[in-house]
């Protein structure tokens, strides 16, 4: 548990924290001794983001700490705190709204996150610990805990998480929380009607697998999740370049959102009956590995073409589609580190977001925004979709121009949606590229605290 931000009433040992931005500073000034004021002139503090004043008392020790903010509603305002500050435990003195006190929370626990698991001579420095009202703690923590699933699921390398320990991370998931949980391993996803995992994880040592978790009341309404499992992606037999190749440990990133948001759904109680699909593979190279030009199956009786075997996480994602809508859930979300085209159009931070479903495309477009966790709706353009032919086959798995890649894999995806079946695409890239507060270099949860908002919204008490 992230133990950064913990709840409960102020205690007197804990120090204040003032939250300011430079329009409010003389204001503040105005109300304290002159002895800070001299202070906090003398040290050159002008409340611009993200800087800081430790503000001693009497007897020279911390007293209060100044902090810099330019919205207080941006969840990253704080997020360089625990780092930075002493390691004492801190409570914000500025009256704050809920939601601004539940997010400032939320960016002070994801700015104490360290993945050090495989260095020698850690930083073992402690980090500053916010004291937050028991609500604020518990739901902040909550959040905290399952982006943190997320990035560490990302930043693991793939010789330690491919297809069995993502199985493995899943049913640890599940046993948390007394979720049931199966799995379809090798050969028997041919058997037991998935042919499309099976032919991109058949080159793998390591076989594939459906990965199948479900919880929650049986009548509560039907909420699936599925995400893109390919726990390294060579790219196939049209093998990656040495630099397309370096990051592909995290083209599982979408299975970790999906186990990041699942957990938010279980720890907080979701009245919903929660499904989770993860198709989990290793696109490898070997002699069975499968071909530009083949053929295959898949669970909706379509045959697709495979024009380019690096484009295999679309391939995966139809089958666990297919098997998702055939219970006809109230909704379907999927999260995919689908195409490098959603990134040229993006850019690295922000995903992209296709729906069949314009209500649920604005709510999880509302919510993105309330909670500063940033998308952008991109359109399943119909005429795009002959793009996907196939002299063949029922379809091709890359389309014919280089041009709208994220688009003709969303429409890709949507043969295999049927109408009827709300359904929301995030193709997204789940790494930082760039260390700023609260979000490391590495692995990154996009668009989960968005669409936990619109789900809490939406099923909540």
């Amino acid at each position: 548990m992230n133990t950064h931000v913990i709840g409960g009433a102020p205690e007197p040992g804990d120090v204040p924290v003032d939250l300011v931005d430079e329009k409010g500073l003389d204001r503040w000034l105005e109300t304290q001794p002159e002895s800070t004021r001299r202070w906090v002139r003398a040290a050159g503090f002008e409340a611009r983001p993200h800087t800081r004043c430790l503000v001693p008392d009497a007897r020279h020790e911390l007293a209060s700490v100044l902090v810099g903010v330019g919205d207080r509603a941006d969840p990253w305002c704080c997020a360089d705190l625990p780092g930075a500050l002493p390691a004492r435990r801190y409570r914000i003195r500025t009256e704050l709204a809920s939601e601004e006190s539940e997010r400032i929370a939320i960016g002070w626990g994801l700015g104490a996150y360290r993945f050090d698991r495989y260095r020698s001579g850690t930083d073992r420095r402690e980090r500053a610990t916010l004291h937050a009202g028991e609500r604020i703690a518990h739901r902040a923590g909550r959040q905290i805990e399952a982006i943190c699933l997320v990035r560490d699921l990302v930043n693991t390398p793939a010789d330690d998480l491919l297809p069995s320990r993502l199985h493995d991370a899943a049913r640890d998931l599940a046993g948390a929380f007394g979720a049931k949980i199966s799995a379809i391993v090798g050969d028997d996803l041919v058997a037991n009607g998935y042919p499309a995992i099976h032919a991109v994880g058949r080159a793998s040592a390591d076989p594939p697998r459906l990965v199948d978790l479900r919880w929650g009341d049986a009548d509560a309404p039907r909420v699936t999740l599925a995400g893109k499992g390919v726990c390294f992606d060579s790219g196939g037999l049209d093998l990656k370049s040495a630099r397309g190749i370096r990051l592909m440990k995290k083209d599982m990133g979408g299975a970790a959102h999906v186990l990041g948001l699942a957990r938010l759904v279980m720890d907080s109680g979701l009245p919903v009956r929660l499904r989770v699909l993860v198709p989990a593979v290793e696109n490898a190279v070997s002699a069975n590995a499968y071909r530009p030009g083949d053929v295959l199956a898949t669970r909706a009786g379509l045959t697709v073409e495979v024009d380019n075997t690096d484009a295999e996480g679309r391939i995966v994602l139809c089958d666990a589609l297919t098997e998702a809508a055939r219970e006809e859930p109230d909704v379907l979300v999927d999260f995919a580190t689908l195409t490098g085209a959603a990134r040229v159009a993006l850019g690295p931070d922000l995903p992209a977001l296709f729906s069949n479903d314009d209500d649920l495309a604005r709510g999880l477009a509302h919510h993105a925004d309330d909670v500063r966790d940033p998308l952008w709706r991109l359109p399943l353009h119909a005429p795009y979709a002959e793009l996907l032919d196939s002299r063949i086959a029922d379809i091709s798995n890359s389309a014919s121009s280089p041009h709208a890649g994220a688009i003709t894999a969303a429409l890709f995806l949507d043969r295999f949606v049927p109408d009827g079946v709300p359904w929301a695409h995030f193709d997204l890239m789940a790494w930082n590229q760039r260390s700023r507060p609260g979000r490391p270099a590495g692995g990154e949860a996009m668009a989960l605290r968005a669409t936990w908002a619109w789900m809490e919204k939406r099923y909540g008490h």
